[in-house]
C-alpha cells in the first residue's frame, strides 16, 4: 500500500513539475501575447471602456444574474488567500521582482480572459429560471464538437476548484482565526460549513447575491488600509517601485554576477503566482461569465467585463499586499518569514496589534466567498455531466465536508493532486480557446463596429452562419 502511495505521490509531482515548470507557462504567456496582438491590444486600447461597462451593468438582469453580479462571483474566486499569502510566497522566493512579472502575467492575461469569457458566453445554455449556464466544457462540446473532452475538463475543475481548493480556502482561514483569536480549528469547520450551506443551497442566484454584497465590500476595505500605509511612507514609494523594477531585470544582481539566476527566480515565481491568483486562460472564471445577462447584449460585453476581473485582481489587490510587505521591510531572505505570516508581521508593523486582526478577518472573508465561488464552478460543470438534481445534492455535501475536514486536517497530496487537476484542465482550455479565438475576435470585431457607429451594440446570431447552427436558439 506504501508503495503505491509513493508511485502516485511520484507521478502527481511529476506532472506538477511538467505542467507548472515548462508547458503551462509557455502556453499561458504564448497565447496571452497572440491575443494581445490579433486583438489589436484590447486591454490596452479599450481600458476605460471597462469601467463603463462596470458602472452600467448591475441591472438588466430582468431577475437573473447581471453582469456585475457575475463579475463579483468570478473576482470572488480570483480574490483569495493568494493575494495575500501568495505574493508574500512569491516576494520571499523571487524577490521583490516577481511583482513586475506578476503585473507583465495579468497584462497580457487580459486579453485571454476577453477570449474565454465571450465564449462562454456565445455558447451559454438557457436553464430556464431566467440564469444561464455555460464555461469551458459548454463551448468544447458545442464550438468543437467533442463531448468526451468537455466532460474531462469538468472532471478536473469539479477536482480543483469544486472540492480540493474549498479544503485549502477552509485551512487558511482556521488558520489565521486561530493565529489571531485562538479559536479551535474544528469550530472554525463547524461554523463555516453551517454559513457556507444556506448559500450554496440556494443555488447560482444566491451566490452572485453575496458576491454582489461582500466582494467590493471586502476589496475596498484592504485597499483602504494599504493606501494608509503607503500614505504614511510615501516617501519610500519612487524606492519601491524603482526595486521592484530593478530586482525583475536583474539589476540589482549584476554586480554580484547572479543576475541571470535572478531573473529567472523573479520570472518563475511572479508568473506562477500572477497566474495562480488572476486565472486567465485557466477555465475558471467563464463559469461565472456565461451565467449574466449582458447589457449590452451581445457576447463581447462580458469580455470586457471579465478582462477588468483580471486587472482589479493582480494590478490593484496584489499590488496592495506588495507594498505592505516591501514598504514595511520585514522581507528578509532566509528569514523563514513568509506566507500569510509575513503579510501580518508587515502590516502590524505598520498599524500596530490590530494589523493581524484585520488580516485574519479579511482572509475569513476572502476566503469565503472564494469557497462559494468554486462551488458554483463545480455546480455548473456537475449539471454539464450528469443533469440531474441528486448529483447536485450530492456535490453541495462533498463541498461542505470539505469545507470541515480542510479546516482540521493538512492533506498535502490532495493540494497536490488539485494543482494537477488544475493544470490538465488549464491545458484542455487553452487549446480550445486557441482554436475558438476566431469567433471570439470576430464577435469582438463586431461589437467594435457597431460601437464605432454610434449604435449600442446588439448580438445578430445571423450574422455569424457558423456559430448560429451551433449555439441554442432560445439564448440568443
Amino acid at each position: 500500500m506504501e508503495q503505491l502511495k509513493n508511485l502516485f505521490v511520484s507521478i502527481v509531482d511529476t506532472g506538477n513539475g511538467l505542467l507548472w515548470g515548462s508547458v503551462l507557462i509557455y502556453l499561458l504567456i504564448g497565447l496571452g501575447l497572440y491575443f494581445t496582438v490579433r486583438s489589436g491590444f484590447i486591454q490596452f486600447r479599450n481600458f476605460g471602456h471597462m469601467f463603463k461597462l462596470m458602472a452600467n451593468s448591475r441591472d438588466g438582469a430582468s431577475g437573473g444574474i447581471s453582469s456585475f453580479q457575475a463579475f463579483s462571483t468570478s473576482l470572488a474566486a480570483r480574490v483569495g488567500t493568494g493575494n495575500m499569502a501568495g505574493v508574500a510566497v512569491a516576494l520571499y522566493l523571487g524577490g521583490p521582482g516577481a511583482i513586475f512579472w506578476m503585473w507583465l502575467t495579468a497584462l497580457v492575461g487580459m486579453a485571454t480572459s476577453f477570449v474565454e469569457s465571450t465564449l462562454a458566453q456565445a455558447y451559454k445554455v438557457n436553464h430556464n429560471d431566467k440564469t444561464f449556464r455555460g464555461g469551458p466544457a459548454y463551448y468544447i462540446e458545442k464550438g468543437l464538437g467533442q463531448r468526451w473532452l468537455g466532460i474531462a475538463f469538468a472532471i478536473c475543475l469539479i477536482i480543483a476548484f469544486g472540492l480540493a481548493f474549498n479544503g485549502v480556502q477552509s485551512n487558511s482561514i482556521a488558520a489565521a482565526m486561530n493565529t489571531a483569536f485562538g479559536f479551535d480549528a474544528l469550530a472554525v469547520g463547524i461554523g463555516l460549513a453551517l454559513v457556507t450551506a444556506p448559500v450554496i443551497f440556494g443555488g447560482m442566484r444566491s451566490v452572485a447575491r453575496v458576491a454582489e454584497l461582500i466582494v467590493p465590500f471586502m476589496a475596498l476595505a484592504y485597499l483602504l488600509v494599504a493606501l494608509i500605509v503607503v500614505g504614511m511612507n510615501i516617501e519610500q514609494l519612487p524606492a519601491v517601485i524603482s526595486t521592484i523594477v530593478k530586482s525583475a531585470l536583474g539589476l540589482e544582481q549584476a554586480a554580484g554576477g547572479a543576475m541571470g539566476y535572478a531573473i529567472a527566480q523573479a520570472m518563475m515565481h511572479g508568473i506562477k503566482r500572477g497566474l495562480f491568483s488572476n486565472e486567465a486562460g485557466m477555465g475558471s472564471a467563464p463559469n461565472a461569465a456565461a451565467t449574466a445577462t449582458t447589457k449590452p447584449n451581445h457576447p463581447a460585453a462580458q469580455g470586457y467585463v471579465q478582462m477588468l476581473g483580471v486587472f482589479v485582481d493582480t494590478i490593484v489587490i496584489c499590488t496592495a499586499t506588495a507594498s505592505i510587505i516591501l514598504i514595511s521591510g520585514m522581507l528578509e531572505p532566509n528569514s523563514g518569514l513568509t506566507g500569510i505570516a509575513l503579510t501580518q508581521e508587515a502590516l502590524v508593523s505598520q498599524v500596530g496589534d490590530w494589523g493581524a486582526a484585520f488580516i485574519a478577518i479579511a482572509i475569513l472573508l476572502f476566503a469565503f466567498t472564494s469557497i462559494i465561488a468554486n462551488y458554483s464552478y463545480g455546480e455548473s460543470n456537475i449539471e454539464y455531466i450528469f443533469k440531474c438534481r441528486k448529483a447536485i445534492l450530492l456535490y453541495r455535501i462533498a463541498v461542505l465536508a470539505m469545507v470541515l475536514i480542510g479546516a482540521v486536517m493538512d492533506l498535502p497530496l490532495i493540494w497536490s493532486f488539485a494543482d494537477l487537476s488544475m493544470g490538465m484542465m488549464a491545458v484542455i482550455n487553452l487549446v480550445a480557446i486557441a482554436l475558438l479565438s476566431g469567433v471570439a475576435f470576430a464577435l469582438m470585431k463586431d461589437y467594435e463596429d457597431q460601437r464605432r457607429a454610434g449604435k449600442k451594440p446588439t448580438f445578430d446570431r445571423t450574422k455569424f452562419p457558423k456559430l448560429d447552427k451551433q449555439i441554442d436558439k432560445d439564448v440568443w
